[in-house]
């Protein structure tokens, strides 16, 4: 604990031992701070209303805890929703709602359901209870109570096919695109690198029917392999490995051009470890836009359930009248959890440091 109290402590002035809090210091950890709170609230918000009962959900409870309304079972009557009955004397009953309810309303207490009597509305309460709604998560995952269709088995699998599979792809074709571009002396060199760079003043949306008929005239249409190869090269990738790959020396590259390397031999036992850092923050992004696309997946493999990734089968709880939103909140946490994982693994990677440039 004292070494984290000391990292918490650290000032500009000795980072090694807390001393008087200047400015300076003041800015940087409210910036911190600021940061967390705008990443980490409305995750923690999504998974507080994941645990919420169904209906807190679909009134829209904006309460931090799982409130849930108390029923009871009620003799000749079933189960019933118990409300708090507050007498002007100020002795509280509890009651279930036996007519319609307007300003004044019958209802009955639990223990004599006979006795019906009229009450203003306003002196009704809701009879509330913290309880975590687990059957949120167990009902799809579990295929229970009318959730046999959502197969999250098969999603998940399609999902992390998908995602592994596409970033592996992505990973090897703009290592060796930034490879040329940066190390390679060729004449348009600079043109093909500003027009890669171009691309990505092209919204996606506007290249989707093209897309489509090259997938369509390739026969990969419905298959997996029509969500992963479209999206293969990214012009980020490219920019961002060339940008890193600069900073690898000349020098090392020809040395080992003497020793009799060949040119594969160089990119992958030279250049790719080299890049190590500059790999990890584009598999994080590629793993992010994977793992989360939606639309492209949705033209490709609306014909086939069998091949919808997690994304697509969270559609399966919005219908034209009924939208369930308590199932698709606990589904959303449940997504990102693989995301978390892989953000966690590979974020060593990334703190060595993007400038490195390899020279011991």
């Amino acid at each position: 604990m004292s070494r984290v109290a000391r990292f918490l402590t650290r000032t500009a002035g000795n980072p090694d031992k807390a001393e008087r809090f200047g400015i300076g210091d003041f800015l940087a950890y409210g910036y911190l701070v600021l940061g967390v709170l705008i990443i980490l609230v409305p995750v923690f918000w999504t998974f507080l209303s994941s645990i919420k009962p169904e209906r807190a959900v679909d009134s829209f409870d904006t309460r931090l805890m799982p409130y849930s309304q108390i029923t009871a079972e009620v003799e000749g009557e079933g189960i019933k929703t118990v409300w708090h009955y507050m007498a002007e004397d100020g002795t509280v009953t509890d009651v279930f709602k036996a007519g319609p309810t307007r300003s004044m309303t019958e209802v009955a207490p639990l223990d004599d359901p006979q006795a019906v009597i009229e009450v203003e509305r306003t002196r009704l309460e809701p009879a509330e209870e913290i309880r975590v709604a687990t059957e949120n998560y167990l009902d799809p995952l579990l295929k229970r109570n009318g959730q046999e269709n959502f197969t999250f088995d098969i999603y998940l699998f399609n999902s992390v096919f998908v995602t592994v599979v596409a970033t592996a792809i992505t990973l090897i074709i703009n290592a060796m695109a930034a490879f040329a571009l940066a190390k390679y002396r060729f004449i348009g060199r600079l043109t093909f690198t500003i027009l890669i760079v171009a691309t990505l003043l092209i919204p996606s949306s506007i290249i989707l029917v093209s897309l489509f008929f090259v997938v369509w005239s390739f026969g990969i249409f419905g298959s997996l392999w029509g969500v992963i190869i479209p999206a293969a090269a990214t012009p980020t990738g490219v920019f961002l490995l060339r940008q890193y790959m600069l900073t690898i020396p000349d020098e090392l590259l020809e040395a080992a051009r003497m020793d009799a390397a060949s040119e594969w031999r160089i990119f992958w036992r030279i250049v790719l470890p080299l890049s190590l850092p500059a790999l990890s923050v584009l598999a994080i992004l590629s793993v992010i836009w994977r793992w989360n696309d939606f639309l492209w997946p949705l033209i490709v493999l609306i014909s086939d359930p069998t091949k919808h990734t997690i994304q697509l089968g969270l559609t399966q709880f919005a219908g034209e009248f009924d939208t369930n939103f308590h199932y698709i909140l606990a589904m959303t946490v449940v997504s990102l959890i693989p995301i978390t994982l892989v953000f966690v693994w590979l974020q060593r990677f990334i703190t060595t440091g993007i400038a490195t440039t390899g020279l011991k």
